[in-house]
């Protein structure tokens, strides 16, 4: 499978936006988008006009960086939001708010969505008491996501937790940090996906 090998904190410097990609650097004064807010390059300083196409792109990518996917597996996200009834700017935000390595992440599991995926592929996670490595995995109400008995003393999940502090917990999730275990009490709603995410912006860019 491809993945993106290079520096995650220029992915963020490009979108002009902490993406939360580091973990705990994001919220230290080593973060780059505070020291460089500027994109990478030896042109980032430069000013530049944006078109519309570019609005839409951008914003497509900076979605596609926050959850970690690469195009085809973003845009089949995208199509199977279009097949749902609602508006598909918003079911698309919940199918990808539903994965199972961005739960792991939100319940403080990890500190971050790329850590939270390769602790689920490694079967860390168990959904319902089923063990699950697939970080596509969609959640649904009433799934309840504990940590294996074998990795309760796993040092990085730990450590995560300690930190959990730092965020907040959406109210579609439930955290039991002494039993490590959470719970999905809903559907995630647009009113709590805080990040600053144009979603009609990606679905005019694909319904073209």
């Amino acid at each position: 499978m491809a993945r993106y090998l290079e520096a995650n904190c220029r992915l963020c410097r490009r979108e002009g936006k902490k993406l939360f990609l580091k973990g705990d650097r994001c919220y230290t004064d080593k973060c780059s988008v505070e020291r460089r807010g500027y994109p990478p390059g030896q042109h980032g300083q430069n000013k530049t006009k944006v078109s519309n196409y570019g609005l839409q792109l951008r914003e497509k990518q900076k979605v596609k960086r926050i959850y970690g996917l690469l195009e085809k597996q973003f845009k089949l996200t995208y199509l199977k939001a279009d097949r749902m009834k609602g508006i598909v700017g918003e079911n698309m935000l919940s199918l990808l708010e539903r994965r199972l390595d961005n739960v792991v992440f939100r319940l403080g599991f990890a500190n971050s969505r790329k850590q939270a995926r390769q602790l689920v592929v490694h079967r860390h996670f168990l959904v319902n008491g089923r063990s699950v490595n697939i970080p596509s995995y969609t959640v649904k109400p009433n799934d309840v996501i504990t940590v294996s008995e074998k990795s309760k003393e796993n040092p990085v999940i730990k450590e995560a937790l300690e930190a959990v502090a730092r965020r907040v917990i959406p109210t579609w999730l439930e955290l039991d940090r002494d039993n490590m275990r959470g719970v999905v009490k809903a559907l995630p709603i647009r009113a709590e996906i805080e990040y600053p995410i144009q979603e009609h912006l990606i679905v005019e860019l694909y319904s073209k």
